[in-house]
């Protein structure tokens, strides 16, 4: 039987309004500084670009006091800041005519990220709904990812086929596959964690799966290597099948996952280099991008990235002091080196913090969360991000070969900026239920049973509601026969 708990009030949110307003205050001053740098004065749409900004800040705001007022107070800010950087680059950009750069059309992608991330929090009240959806999810995420390759629909940029063309829209399908596979993975590892982590034996100290529980990591291997394949990008391979590996072991805590993964995907890549030119071509632009036959032709634009991070140094030129014209797709693909060329090594270093505060939280509320599938989904879309990061950045930097990724949140493009506001809506739903006082309605249909013992000490908690932020047993006396009517007495405090 539930006990009833006094109302908790909600939360006012007011720690998330002062840090937007910080948020938009440094979007604003890069604004301004570009304008003072390249026209000795406010640039044109200053004023209209950091009311609508604003606007549509607090606009979300007012949405998650609404419809999710104890979700995180950070996240929000922490993806306006970003938004606002990558605005003052692209005006930058703009102001001085480089072709293809247009902060409108970006300031409108970005509404438009902001509303459906909206309507994504009035629409889905329980993420737990979505696990009815997992492998309608699957078929949704392969067919995405599949599209580009049909003839007439996909194309070609910069040597990856990743894009489609619909009358004057492009779209990047990868960016909403990762969403749906997501989910997809979260519903599956959850039905099946408990087979996937203890079925199987031991080889070189490592539990190995049997052979066919992995039916499904085949077919995302031969997806995965499709796409290296097909659509000759190994950012969005490598973004897929790490996603799936990754919320393996997340699930599971199982090593042998990850050793497996990595020497599937390494062999795969390995026989593919072997066999297909364009995949040597990458590896040859990444491995000698500095030989003469390849700066003028395939490896320039990374090689001009390199040297506009290298004349930033450690401060950087100062807004409006450095040469993006140089560096092709310096509002898209490149970004993150011409904010490199002006904000220099401490810039991106800062902006690289704001990422890893919003993968943080998104773990930590993957903790936090009572349910099994809303912890795998959240630490799966928490992992993405950051995977998706250290492939763009890799790339650019020569740490790994360049993809066809683009910068979440700063990279000029529409598909990018819809599905990652998508990501950080879900991110949200799921960080209101984890930080939502239990008394308070969180049960119903869509409830889960009760938890089942925890596998192994480092996996993450994919049991029923009465499960604490770790494992079952761990937070305020519920032991792991406890069940969803005892973690209604559980009241969890509010922070930020």
């Amino acid at each position: 039987m539930s006990v009833l708990q006094p109302e908790v009030k909600a939360p006012a949110r007011v720690a998330e309004a002062v840090l937007l307003v910080v948020a938009l205050a440094l979007g604003m001053g890069g604004m301004w500084m570009v304008g003072y740098s390249l026209e000795d004065g406010l640039p044109e749409g200053f004023w209209t670009y950091s009311i609508v900004l604003a606007a549509l800040a607090f606009t979300m705001h007012i949405v998650l006091r609404l419809r999710a007022p104890y979700a995180d107070q950070v996240i929000l800010p922490a993806v306006v800041l970003l938004n606002s950087i990558s605005m003052a680059m692209i005006l930058r950009q703009d102001l001085v005519g480089i072709n293809g750069a247009n902060a409108s059309r970006h300031l409108m992608w970005t509404s438009l990220g902001i509303i459906v991330a909206a309507v994504a929090l009035f629409v889905i009240r329980d993420h737990r709904s979505l696990r009815r959806l997992t492998y309608t999810a699957m078929i949704v995420g392969i067919v995405l990812v599949v599209l580009p390759l049909i003839p007439g629909l996909g194309r070609e940029i910069n040597g990856a086929q990743i894009w489609i063309f619909i009358g004057p829209f492009s779209l990047q399908p990868a960016e909403f596959a990762k969403i749906a596979f997501a989910v997809f993975f979260a519903g599956y590892l959850v039905a099946n964690r408990d087979t996937l982590a203890l079925a199987g034996k031991k080889f070189v100290g490592l539990q190995l799966p049997r052979l066919r529980d992995l039916g499904p990591i085949l077919i995302v291997w031969a997806v995965s290597l499709a796409v290296l394949v097909g659509e000759k990008d190994l950012g969005t391979s490598l973004l897929f099948f790490g996603l799936f590996v990754g919320m393996l072991y997340l699930a599971t805590d199982r090593v042998g996952w990850i050793v497996i993964g990595l020497v599937m995907f390494a062999g795969g890549a390995v026989v593919a280099w072997s066999i297909f030119s364009h995949v040597q071509l990458r590896v040859d632009i990444w491995l000698d991008a500095l030989n003469p036959e390849l700066m003028t032709g395939p490896s320039y634009q990374l090689v001009q990235g390199l040297f506009a991070m290298s004349y930033g140094g450690m401060f950087g030129a100062g807004w409006g002091g450095g040469y993006p014209e140089y560096v092709p797709f310096a509002f898209s693909d490149f970004i993150y080196a011409a904010l490199g060329e002006e904000l220099g090594l401490t810039g991106l270093l800062a902006i690289l913090l704001v990422y890893l505060v919003i993968v943080q939280r998104g773990l930590r509320h993957a903790v936090g969360v009572r349910d099994g599938f809303g912890k795998l989904l959240a630490g799966g879309l928490a992992f993405v991000m950051a995977l998706q990061l250290f492939v763009v950045v890799g790339g650019i930097t020569r740490v790994i070969p360049l993809t066809g990724l683009t910068l979440p949140f700063m990279a000029q493009g529409g598909s990018s900026l819809l599905a990652n506001w998508i990501v950080i809506a879900l991110m949200l739903r799921i960080s209101d239920a984890a930080r939502r006082p239990s008394a308070l309605p969180t049960r119903g249909a869509l409830a889960e049973p009760a938890p089942v013992a925890a596998a192994t000490s480092g996996a993450i908690e994919v049991g029923g509601p009465g499960v604490g932020p770790v494992q079952a047993g761990t937070e305020a006396g519920a032991g792991r026969n406890s069940t969803p009517d005892d973690a209604t007495q559980i009241v969890r405090g509010v922070d930020l």
